[in-house]
């Protein structure tokens, strides 16, 4: 129950409708809102802010396997090839990849924009 703020609603500013178009129009402002989502998400992937990710490669990242291993398949890069785009030491790429070390926020960072992902994307 909400607390008691001292104002009253009022009554002229109420509406009441049955339940089912309640209902009906709950629904339809939920599927407004898929709709909305749906043209953003096809507006980012038009205009390069987004990708669509095969589904197996999303497969593998599902199936616990390191999404650094997966985005630098994806990318078709080596090890080395990731490190040096993204300024770091190939062993902790690998170390990374296997799940030995996590890597700080800014080793995150550099191979994620490596990437072209966001470091989301990786953890």
């Amino acid at each position: 129950m909400a607390a008691w703020t001292g104002e009253r609603a009022d009554m002229s500013d109420m509406v009441t409708i049955p339940r089912d178009e309640y209902e009906r129009l709950r629904e339809a402002a939920e599927d407004l809102e898929d709709i909305l989502a749906y043209d953003r998400a096809k507006a980012d992937l038009a205009a390069g802010r987004d990708e669509l990710v095969p589904a197996e490669f999303a497969d593998r990242i599902i199936d616990g396997e390191s999404p650094v291993r997966v985005y630098r398949d994806l990318r078709g890069l080596t090890q080395a090839a990731l490190a040096e785009k993204a300024g770091i030491n190939r062993v902790i790429v690998a170390e990374m990849e296997t799940g030995r070390k996590q890597g700080s926020a800014q080793t995150l960072k550099k191979i994620a924009d490596a990437l072209g992902v966001t470091v989301d994307d990786l953890i």
